[in-house]
């Protein structure tokens, strides 16, 4: 993980940074062009991030070369995803001081299954 994400993590827990910050921060790692090795090792904040906030990341047209430029656009944070976003970077920060690899598994949420069972009974008990 690079240093600047790092003490982005680090600052986000320790409560002198704010989420949209946190999440500019992990985006442009995840995907700037240096972020394809740190790309596995983000990935469970970014699906934090994209349950969240979906939509973080916004394609340009570029009209020198072709393909595309990615944009991250900047929009509050859901106060209701905080303490996921907080869990998952406390377990990042935790794991790559134990271990100096991020495990991946243990940072990830329920699975597409589970979200979908409580969406579902959600939308019965609403009713």
């Amino acid at each position: 993980m690079s240093s600047p994400v790092k003490e982005a993590l680090e600052s986000y827990v320790a409560g002198r940074l704010k989420a949209e910050r946190l999440v500019i921060a992990v985006a442009a790692a995840y995907y700037g062009e240096q972020g394809a090795g740190s790309r596995q090792q983000l990935q469970p904040l970014i699906e934090v991030i994209d349950r969240a906030s979906p939509g973080i990341v916004e394609l340009g047209r570029v009209e020198a070369t072709p393909g595309f430029e990615l944009r991250l656009s900047e929009r509050p944070f859901p106060k209701q995803y905080e303490a996921d976003l907080r869990r998952a970077a406390e377990a990042c920060l935790a794991s790559e001081r134990t271990t100096g690899v991020l495990d991946v598994a243990a940072l990830r949420g329920p699975g597409l299954l589970t979200r979908a069972a409580r969406a579902i009974r959600r939308l019965f008990s609403s009713a």
